[in-house]
């Protein structure tokens, strides 16, 4: 039930049955350390995001990444026995995940130098636990490529979405559009027009195949303003 009215966007609900599913876990004997209970930990935390209530949001992200650091360094030394290799993964992609949500709370409240370093431990975990190739890594090194650019550091940004590029590639992607996209906008920051005017033509056909409208709109406001450069530099000969 908790779930459902999270996915509906019925916040207050939702943080009432999740509140109190966590009570109920706890006087069953689970840990506040338990994936289950961090997940639902979580699961609040962007809750409070939602709600704008930044205070109740920021503990609730860090409760949940210092509570798993502290569980892996406690647990990386038990032997199989005692601790499977799975277990040990699933807490370090659920800190992953932690890590990557409270990066995209960061990104929507400016702090951009805090999620690029967010993004950047979500993105080793990702690439130890789940590899190069996985889905989720491309979308890591797109976001990483986002905070990089928000920063005006084009040439870092050009690397890793030039990386997220070749991986979605291989791997036919869903989101190729959107990478293109932003590779493209990256180009016109750096003002490398003709590639830049390229790529946004690729980008804005897979979109509209894709039919996905925030990024039509996104991409066509890229081209408008390759438009308007071009016209500066043509007047500026």
């Amino acid at each position: 039930m908790a779930n459902l009215a999270f996915l509906r966007g019925q916040y207050d609900n939702a943080e009432k049955l999740f509140k109190t599913t966590l009570v109920y876990m706890m006087d069953g004997g689970a840990k506040q350390d338990d994936n289950s209970f961090i997940e639902i930990s979580l699961k609040l935390a962007s809750i409070y995001a939602a709600l704008n209530q930044k205070d109740l949001a920021v503990e609730g992200f860090q409760f949940c990444i210092i509570s798993l650091n502290e569980k892996i360094e406690k647990e990386k030394e038990l032997p199989e026995e005692i601790l499977t290799a799975e277990e040990k993964t699933n807490t370090r992609l659920l800190l992953g995940l932690s890590l990557d949500s409270y990066a995209r709370y960061l990104v929507a409240n400016s702090q951009i130098l805090h999620a690029q370093t967010m993004y950047e431990k979500a993105l080793q975990i990702c690439k130890e636990e789940q590899g190069e190739l996985h889905p989720q890594t491309v979308n890591l090194l797109s976001d990483l490529a986002a905070v990089l650019e928000a920063q005006g550091r084009f040439d870092e940004a050009y690397t890793y979405i030039k990386q997220a590029h070749e991986i979605a590639q291989k791997t036919e992607h869903p989101n190729q559009h959107v990478i293109l996209g932003n590779m493209a906008m990256i180009l016109l920051h750096q003002e490398h027009l003709v590639d830049a005017e390229k790529i946004f033509n690729e980008a804005l056909a897979k979109a509209e195949e894709k039919k996905d409208l925030g990024s039509i709109y996104y991409i066509r406001e890229g081209l408008s303003e390759l438009t308007r450069r071009k016209k500066n530099q043509e007047e500026n000969l």
